[in-house]
């Protein structure tokens, strides 16, 4: 099974020019940033919820270490997905394929498993955790995602374990902001403060 319909979502962009990037952004797409901290900006141009984001490497990767959130460019590029059960079933027939996540969490805005295709290039499939694009935009706007902007990595099989057990997609995908915050993509104390 393939994923099924995914539709294009944002691209993340890591940058050591936030400031000329909104700008040209801001210009070229009519953008407008709908959050942003130290590290991290997102912005859309449209009724979704974000369809750009920037990684500040100044901030996240100041003296330039030799990672791989290191260079400039296309972090990812993002494709979301009609439903919970679609993500987490697809997922489950990928890795009969041997074809499985690096990273599977959820941000609060949305729940995504991030692949890596055979040359590296970096991909995110999503499914919003809210009903509308409209509560989507709010929780970028409320001040949920300044305690947790990275959000909470999540076990796909036992998500579909309890989606498949009745446990409703709105209940699984309500993050808890409790839980430990992802420590995978870069310097979260920079992040999260």
């Amino acid at each position: 099974m393939a994923i099924p319909k995914p539709k294009l979502a944002h691209v993340v962009y890591r940058t050591r020019q936030l400031e000329p990037m909104l700008k040209w952004y801001a210009n070229v797409f009519g953008a407008r940033i709908v959050y942003r901290n130290p590290a991290l900006a997102f912005l859309t141009f449209d009724d979704e919820h974000h369809r750009l984001a920037f990684a500040d490497l100044s901030v996240i990767a100041p003296d330039g270490e030799d990672t791989a959130q290191a260079p400039v460019g296309v972090d990812h590029v993002a494709y979301e997905v009609p439903s919970l059960a679609a993500l987490l079933e697809t997922w489950e027939d990928l890795k009969a394929k041997g074809i499985e996540p690096y990273w599977c969490v959820n941000h609060g805005m949305s729940a995504s498993l991030y692949y890596a295709d055979p040359d590296g290039n970096q991909m995110e499939f999503s499914v919003d955790c809210f009903a509308s694009k409209g509560e989507c935009r709010d929780y970028f706007a409320g001040d949920k995602i300044g305690q947790n902007p990275v959000g909470t990595e999540y076990d796909p099989a036992e998500w579909l374990a309890r989606l498949r057990g009745g446990e409703s997609a709105a209940d699984l995908l309500a993050i808890d902001l409790a839980a430990p915050v992802s420590p995978i993509r870069g310097r979260l104390e920079v992040l999260v403060g």
